[in-house]
């Protein structure tokens, strides 16, 4: 959620449960307790609602005004979440989006909705008078959603805290944008958006603000067990990490295959979570999955796929390549960020190449010596960051790093010491 206006460094107060829910009120504050010990580097980071320079660019994309996002970070969402709702709107063209708490996500979603292809968004907020007042920023801004108040007043079989009384969903689900209900009420509560996941189209995306919090990072890992046919990864871009998930198997249904009931004892978890602070063992991770060292061989192994795949290309007089590199379609349609290559490289093929969850970008490239090198793009979470790495596969040298939420390598024949020095004038200063 986020105001136009200026906001408290927590969310806006919630309703309490009854006197008569006396367990579950301790049960939810020893978990708010025992999160908050260890997840204060998180909510710090979150401070931060992204760059300046970035906010401008992104309300310039949409054709806003400067000011009118004018609060970000804290418990509101950053310009890096903003940045991936853009994208997916840009790419899917919806027809129904859902966004679960409302605010500048709302804004943005219902302004890049507008520009393409009109779909419809459908938001939710536990706050009436936030509600109201949402709604009055949007139409100031010429945006017209159905925008609805949705009390925290259900319960979920599977998940703790309280959530949304939902009604009135479509049928379908193109994009579910996930930025409530806040931690304040459960660590985990934002889980209990897997209720509609079932209702997600072919190609459906969900998107989970604030999941490099250890709460979320729980959640995720479940939502992977849960849902073997939605792909998610933590993108790393913006202050507080982003959760997308993309169902990649149209052939088969999305069904939860967990559908039996559980009763959540509620005092028996805060006992243990009191009892792990003591020891010290929830700041070890004993409670679940933590920040885990990424994995880069899927994306080498994809990039390394998309060098013999040019090659292959370069060698069948049949199969057309294309020299042509438009840099700003590449980002609009497919939301993958190209470098700005170092002058006197010479662009031979350029070509969308298809992973797992969506479409990467494959260059063959030529250097001022005459070296052939193959480069490949994607939003991908590996072990680099901006500084690159070593990789080899099939004789090949592959030096890898990161951007924000993108992931690049560059493979080529030459020695690692060569590879490395092209792939420094490419990678971002370190």
């Amino acid at each position: 959620m986020t105001s136009r206006e200026l906001t408290g460094f927590l969310p806006l107060s919630e309703t309490q449960p009854g006197e008569d829910d006396l367990p579950r009120r301790l049960s939810d504050m020893a978990w708010r307790i025992g999160f908050g010990a260890i997840g204060w580097p998180w909510l710090l980071a979150s401070l931060s609602g992204g760059r300046k320079a970035d906010k401008r660019a992104l309300l310039d994309e949409l054709g806003l005004a400067h000011d009118a996002l004018p609060h970000l970070g804290s418990w509101k969402a950053d310009v890096g979440f903003l940045r991936h709702i853009v994208r997916e709107i840009t790419r899917l063209r919806p027809a129904h989006v859902v966004e679960l708490g409302a605010g500048a996500s709302s804004l943005v979603a219902a302004r890049a909705l507008q520009l393409h292809g009109g779909g419809r968004l459908h938001s939710f907020d536990q706050h009436g008078g936030f509600v109201d007042a949402t709604r009055q920023w949007l139409a100031d801004n010429g945006l017209g959603v159905d925008i609805r108040h949705a009390p925290l007043t259900r319960e979920s079989a599977d998940w703790p805290g309280r959530w949304y009384a939902i009604d009135n969903l479509p049928d379908q689900i193109d994009l579910l944008i996930i930025d409530g209900p806040p931690w304040s009420v459960h660590p985990l509560v934002r889980g209990a958006a897997d209720s509609l996941f079932a209702r997600l189209s072919p190609d459906g995306v969900v998107l989970l603000d604030d999941a490099a919090r250890p709460g979320e990072r729980l959640v995720a890992r479940r939502w992977r067990q849960r849902w073997p046919h939605i792909d998610f990864r933590l993108m790393k871009d913006g202050t507080k990490g982003t959760l997308v998930g993309r169902r990649r198997d149209v052939t088969l249904p999305v069904a939860n295959d967990n559908d039996a009931a559980r009763t959540w004892r509620h005092l028996g978890r805060a006992a243990g979570i009191a009892a792990l602070i003591a020891t010290g063992w929830i700041a070890r991770g004993a409670l679940g999955e933590f920040p885990q060292p990424a994995q880069a061989s899927s994306f080498l192994d994809e990039a390394a796929a998309s060098r013999r795949a040019a090659l292959l290309r370069q060698a069948m007089a049949s199969q057309v390549e294309s020299a042509t590199l438009n840099p700003q379609e590449i980002e609009r349609s497919t939301g993958i960020i190209l470098p700005a290559l170092p002058v006197g490289w010479r662009v031979a093929d350029v070509q969308l190449f298809p992973t797992a969850d969506s479409p990467a970008i494959a260059m063959s490239l030529e250097s001022p010596r005459g070296e052939h090198l193959s480069f490949f793009a994607d939003r991908a979470e590996t072990p680099a960051d901006a500084k690159p790495m070593l990789a080899e596969r099939a004789g090949d040298v592959i030096a890898y790093w990161e951007a924000g939420d993108m992931a690049y390598a560059l493979t080529g024949q030459a020695t690692p010491r060569r590879i490395m020095e092209l792939a420094a004038t490419i990678a971002p200063a370190s």
